[in-house]
């Protein structure tokens, strides 16, 4: 009997194989999937944008201030200058910081946040005063930095004064003011914390020599602002051991002295 022929065999094929198989549905879907979602995301980025910057939802309506010692809120918030009724996503931080910095210079620091949805908080930290200059019938007030700050009519209580007497042609032409008075305010942070609260002066003759005025009538010679802790340890202990005297020398920590009673 004969074998199939190469037709027979090719329709056999065709029969196996059946009918060509139409293409899967997800293969079409998914190009539309992806259509339709970037028109959401779209969508959604413009509805937030608009939110955020067309809208009246999210627009500042009040600014708020804290953290003032000396300073008032309505001082702050004017010196802010802060573009109420703009959206609140569009304000400049930074710009209200320096702003704030540049008006008020008692305002050491400030931390500007946004309080969604309507409000801007300013939250400020103000200079402290560690040594005061006076000048005619007013003062100077000095941070711990060595700025000059503020001045005011009333003598800050508790902080002692700082007197700059100084040869023109020595010592201020060689270091200069700003340099001195950094120093005398690097002391007043070297100084033990019993003795700074009897502090009443500090008086600058040069950059090497540097005094303390007590209450009572006592005096410490202090000389430069260098070996600070090493001193602050040695004039402890000296008026330990003398507490009758009346004037007190650390500015050699290493051979202090003491005298009168």
């Amino acid at each position: 009997m004969a074998g199939p022929t190469t037709a027979d065999r090719g329709e056999r094929q065709k029969l196996e194989s059946g009918p060509p198989r139409p293409p899967r549905l997800g293969r079409l879907r998914r190009p539309r999937t992806l259509i339709i979602l970037l028109l959401a995301a779209v969508l959604a980025g413009a509805a937030s944008v608009w939110v955020l910057y067309g809208s009246q939802w999210l627009r500042v309506e009040h600014v708020s201030a804290s953290g003032m010692r000396v300073l008032t809120a309505e001082q702050v918030r004017e010196a802010a200058d802060v573009p109420v009724g703009s959206p609140l996503i569009s304000v400049d931080t930074d710009a209200i910081e320096a702003r704030l910095r540049r008006k008020l210079p008692r305002i050491d620091s400030v931390d500007v946040v946004r309080s969604w949805p309507h409000g801007i908080g300013l939250k400020v930290t103000e200079r402290t005063p560690v040594l005061m200059v006076e000048k005619g019938a007013k003062f100077i007030e000095v941070d711990a930095k060595g700025v000059r700050f503020a001045t005011v009519s009333d003598a800050p209580k508790g902080v002692p004064a700082l007197e700059l007497t100084v040869s023109r042609s020595a010592g201020l032409r060689r270091f200069g003011t700003d340099r001195l008075v950094r120093e005398a305010v690097r002391v007043a942070g070297d100084i033990p914390a019993a003795v700074a609260r009897d502090t009443r002066t500090f008086k600058v003759r040069s950059y090497d020599s540097i005094s303390l005025e007590l209450k009572g009538g006592r005096t410490v010679e202090w000389g430069s602002g260098e070996k600070g802790r090493a001193k602050a340890r040695t004039l402890t202990a000296l008026m330990k051991a003398a507490p009758k005297a009346r004037h007190f020398d650390v500015s050699a920590p290493t051979a202090p002295a003491s005298s009168g009673s």
